[in-house]
């Protein structure tokens, strides 16, 4: 189940690539630059704050559907701006992101993950190669498992009003080198979490370590899918606090030197004069940016909304 919460928390975290960055670690981690939120990844998971990734659920407790939020952020010293916050999951039903197109046709300016080159962009049939990357093929296995579809595929980033606003793959290895970082080192340490987790949770249950076992009954079940995207979402209600896992007393690449990046673009766009702006993002990065709208542009959360990234209903 450790392995489980490892792949669920990269479904929703892991960068977009265009070409997928595989740094090695350096032998011997070098000083991370300072960023301003210097709070241990402890800390911060005490303090997550709102959610932005949820499942919703009926009077009984059964899980009905997987939902990631829209929120929107204002400001009486900015009028008529508003920005929001679209959390992303990068696999999930072709209905989410065929809701996602028609939203994105209502703001200005769509700021966009995706790790890659400046000036990037995916043709609207989507992806035109496979992926090799390790982590990238397994999130595309688990897309299929879960019959869901993977969000480069759907999206359709062709639309004037989309602007990159992530790292290059030479930016984002440079980063991750100077940190000291590394993808397997992350999920490793989301594997011990998962550890720790379903310690806690076979405790709990008085030690009968069904979560195993129920990984391993869905894996064979003959709704597979189904079973596994319910299971799963008990995973997805601690996402946040688990990706905070990523970070070190420094922050991260792969959350806080992104998310920089994305808000410098952002300010570009709101002093070219743009006021109607959407920040398409991993629902993980969204408790990070939101803080970030508050201490460095002084916007505050004045509503949400939330859209169905999975169904969670058997299907008859």
């Amino acid at each position: 189940m450790a392995v489980c919460l490892a792949v669920v928390c990269l479904i929703s975290s892991r960068p977009l690539v265009a070409d997928e960055p595989n740094p090695a670690a350096p032998e011997k981690p070098a000083a991370g630059t300072p960023d301003e939120r210097k709070e241990t990844p402890a800390a911060k998971a005490e303090d997550a704050g709102p959610k932005f990734i949820r499942v919703r659920r009926d009077e009984k407790g059964k899980p009905l559907a997987m939902e990631t939020a829209v929120v929107r952020y204002v400001s009486a010293d900015r009028p008529g701006v508003t920005v929001d916050l679209v959390g992303a999951i990068h696999i999930a039903d072709k209905s989410y992101y065929d809701d996602l197109n028609k939203l994105f046709a209502t703001y200005e300016v769509v700021l966009y993950e995706l790790v890659a080159p400046e000036g990037t962009r995916i043709p609207k049939e989507g992806r035109t190669s496979g992926n090799a990357h390790p982590i990238g093929a397994m999130q595309n296995g688990m897309g299929t498992m879960l019959e869901l579809e993977h969000q480069l595929d759907r999206v359709d980033y062709t639309k004037d009003n989309f602007v990159h606003a992530d790292m290059s793959p030479e930016d984002f290895n440079k980063s991750m080198e100077k940190r000291g970082e590394n993808l397997m080192q992350m999920f490793l340490r989301l594997m011990g979490q998962g550890m720790v987790q379903q310690a806690a949770q076979q405790q709990k249950e008085g030690g009968g370590g069904s979560t195993d076992l129920n990984l391993l009954m869905a894996l064979f079940s003959k709704d597979r899918a189904y079973k596994l995207k319910t299971l799963f979402a008990d995973q997805f209600e601690n996402m946040e606090s688990q990706m905070l896992l990523f970070d070190g007393p420094e922050g991260s690449t792969i959350i806080t030197e992104r998310n920089k990046k994305a808000f410098e673009v952002l300010d570009k766009q709101l002093k070219e004069g743009k006021k109607n702006v959407a920040v398409f993002y991993g629902a993980g990065h969204l408790p990070d940016m939101e803080k970030r709208l508050a201490a460095d542009f002084g916007l505050k959360r004045e509503g949400e909304k939330w859209l169905t990234a999975w169904s969670l209903e058997k299907k008859k």
